[in-house]
């Protein structure tokens, strides 16, 4: 154990006096990718400058496929992957602070999490071989084998259902919630975990939907480090191991529907005692593997995602005082995720803020962006784009975007080329296809009835 200690100290030291020396070369990096005879898809980048690797494991198994009746069993899976795995032959099982003790031991981390489309499983480990041996055996039982200890999720399901109750009392959750909701409809991505959900949750849920979802043939794995394509095919055999043999292809999963387009604009004036109006205006957008991606990062850099220099801040908080902030995002996800601009206000001026921001946006789908704007846009995002790969971390979070959206390999070679490429038409073209302001959902919490 104290060997294993010393080479944890002495690898941390090496990463902290090459990581600024590494950047540069990142974003030339090749993606390799393969599929494993388990099924599993893997996309790997070797970065050796640093002896380390992270790994992501995704499975489609985030909360669009939750039961309506049950929505939180996503979040409440990935919640349990570390709170126990079970014992087996020599093996003994380990409690959640055993778990938690081992991978202090081994100096590496292992974490699971769910968002609206995957279950997502991280290993980060140095690349000493009998270490990365040890972190990747206990990763894949704590990925296949977990002990669902129904004492603890009754423990942890009550934590999580008082922290619901608790954000149900501030205004900027609640808007959120009513947001969703109006934007998304029934589809899942406007599904609501409460404490009623959660309290339909139990360990068989956990252990049906865990069987279901997580299988090697499912995963699609992603990994950046110090290791060789022989050298990573080993790892995820050894983490995928311990998953049911299910052959090569898995049976498919239900189909999830798209998101609706609105059919009319809609507003809902929520009164909440607070000395702010919380302010959301949007409609479902796009899914990320669209092919207008890149201009709408622009357009919409332009239009509000810009900070400080955008249309939405010029309007509302610099010309009028408004607001101190305002801003726009796209969510894109495997279905069209929601256009999102966001702002604070005092309640009496609510009414304002909102005409102010739909016209800013009106006239931006009406006439797009000035050639200057759009200069300043992309010398920003080209300028930054090193800060998008500047860690292993980093990286790894872009070659999962590349493998769970399907993106081309050579998606990161030529991003900097295609933003720069673009024109005042490209953008204006892309988000009028995607905004309809006509139709947009306004929600303002705050204010008295």
């Amino acid at each position: 154990m104290i060997a294993i200690k010393k080479v944890a100290s002495s690898a941390c030291l090496v990463c902290a006096s090459v990581v600024f020396y590494a950047a540069p070369a990142w974003a030339l990096l090749p993606i390799q990718h393969w599929t494993e005879p388990s099924g599993a898809k893997v996309w790997l980048v070797e970065s050796p400058v640093i002896p380390m690797v992270d790994v992501q494991i995704d499975f489609d198994a985030g909360s669009r496929r939750d039961p309506a009746e049950k929505s939180g069993l996503a979040s409440a899976l990935a919640l349990m992957a570390a709170k126990g795995v079970k014992g087996q032959g020599a093996e003994a099982a380990l409690d959640e602070n055993a778990l938690g003790e081992a991978w202090a031991d081994l100096g590496a981390g292992f974490e699971a999490g769910a968002d609206n489309d995957a279950l997502r499983y991280s290993l980060r480990s140095l690349t000493d071989a009998p270490l990365l041996d040890r972190a990747a055996r206990l990763a894949a039982r704590q990925l296949a084998e977990p002990s669902w200890p129904a004492d603890i999720w009754a423990r942890d399901r009550a934590r999580w259902s008082a922290s619901l109750r608790e954000a149900a009392t501030r205004p900027a959750n609640v808007a959120a919630e009513a947001f969703a909701t109006a934007v998304y409809g029934s589809h899942p991505y406007g599904l609501r975990t409460t404490p009623d959900t959660l309290a339909r949750i139990s360990v068989q849920d956990l252990q049906a939907f865990h069987a279901q979802t997580v299988a090697a043939c499912r995963a699609r794995v992603s990994i950046v480090g110090a290791v060789s394509r022989s050298q990573a095919q080993e790892l995820v055999t050894k983490l995928l191991a311990r998953l049911p043999a299910t052959g090569a292809e898995c049976a498919p999963l239900p189909a999830v529907p798209e998101v609706e387009p609105l059919k009319a604009a809609a507003e809902q004036a929520i009164p909440f005692a607070s000395a702010q109006a919380h302010v959301l205006i949007g409609q479902p957008g796009f899914p990320r593997r669209d092919p207008d991606f890149l201009a709408l990062l622009v357009g919409n850099h332009i239009l509000g995602g810009g900070g400080f220099v955008s249309r939405l801040t010029e309007e509302v908080r610099e010309k009028r005082g408004l607001s101190y902030s305002v801003y726009s995002y796209f969510a894109g996800g495997l279905h069209a995720g929601a256009f999102t601009i966001g702002l604070q206000t005092r309640p009496d001026q609510a009414a304002q803020a909102v005409k102010v921001a739909r016209d800013v946006v009106q006239r931006f789908v009406a006439e797009g962006p000035t050639e200057a704007e759009l200069r300043a846009a992309k010398d920003n995002l080209i300028g930054g784009f090193a800060l998008r790969i500047d860690s292993n971390k980093k990286l790894l979070g872009n070659v999962a975007n590349i493998a769970w959206n399907g993106l081309p390999l050579d998606y990161l070679d030529h991003w900097t080329q295609k933003v720069e490429a673009l024109t005042v038409a490209d953008v204006r073209t892309a988000m009028a296809k995607k905004l309809q302001p006509e139709r947009m959902v306004t929600v303002v919490v705050g204010g008295k009835p």
